[in-house]
């Protein structure tokens, strides 16, 4: 660094002065590198503010397409409904300057657990959300708990818990105008794809499209609540809704389904992992997310 065009020492500082009692120079070296991390991604926010007419073209462009619309609900037994976390990346990309992600922490394989922290923060207006939770070596399956010992397991089930924690935290620091304006206008989508080709027609679609995951009439009626022939174009969207998620999002049959009427090979394994879905009856093939 030079000042006035001459070269400037710097004054010598004892090692144990820059660490502190219990920490390493490898760990102050980090500490700094995030603080200085943080407060240049403010600077960087406060001189490229968000557009806000932009941001809200660009969501409503976003959310009228079928490509995010399929994906931008949950809905499982016993754990709720809502926007998943497809729309929450897909808002948080439109809203700007927001950081959000999942990390392990900590892994103890004795005991096995794994420590995971989900956090989002708006670097314009420094609304920070963190969530920091323990999540089991194991998964749930018809027999009980699964432990897990490979190591790709544990961190695709690290991953999976996590990112319904960074949802929250995305959905928590974003305007609740602008989540509730893009899902109305997803499921106006949803809604309009079904009515668009006919409802009778969207029905039989959505009852043949879930034949070649082991799903029958009987479950699917099951699921709705209602028979067939009373189905509604909100009902055939939410099985739209189901659809993606067990083919492309990897969830088991067994966690939408009545699993007693499911063939055994479909509880435990992803359900797009055996026979091809049926993208030719109206609900087209996707790769799975990494």
């Amino acid at each position: 660094m030079t000042n006035n065009g001459k070269s400037r020492q710097a004054t010598p500082v004892p090692t144990g002065a820059l660490t502190g009692a219990g920490n390493s120079e490898a760990t102050l070296v980090e500490q700094t590198r995030a603080v200085a991390e943080v407060q240049a991604a403010i600077t960087v926010a406060r001189a490229c503010p968000r557009d806000l007419e932009r941001a809200r073209d660009e969501m409503r462009r976003a959310c009228t397409t079928r490509a995010l619309a399929d994906r931008a609900f949950y809905s499982v037994p016993n754990r709720g409904q809502g926007a998943s976390v497809h729309l929450a990346r897909e808002l948080a990309r439109v809203w700007g300057n927001i950081d959000y992600g999942v990390r392990e922490t900590r892994r103890d394989d004795v005991e096995g657990v794994s420590e995971v922290q989900a956090y989002a923060w708006d670097q314009e207006t420094n609304a920070r959300t963190i969530r920091s939770f323990i999540v089991p070596h194991a998964r749930s399956t018809r027999r009980g708990r699964q432990r897990l010992t490979d190591l790709g397991d544990i961190y695709s089930n690290n991953q999976n818990q996590g990112a319904r924690a960074v949802r929250e935290c995305i959905l928590a620091v974003l305007p609740t105008w602008f989540v509730q304006e893009a899902q109305d206008l997803c499921h106006q989508t949803l809604r309009g794809e079904v009515t668009s080709e006919g409802l009778p027609q969207a029905v039989e679609k959505a009852v043949q499209a879930f034949k070649p995951l082991g799903v029958t009439r009987a479950m699917l009626e099951e699921r709705v609540g209602r028979p067939v022939a009373v189905w509604t174009p909100d009902d055939v969207a939410r099985l739209r809704t189901d659809h993606t998620s067990l083919t492309r999002d990897g969830m088991p049959v067994a966690e939408l389904f009545d699993t007693q009427t499911v063939d055994e090979r479909m509880l435990t394994a992803p359900a797009g992992a055996g026979e091809a879905s049926g993208g030719e009856v109206g609900f087209p093939p996707e790769e799975p997310d990494m």
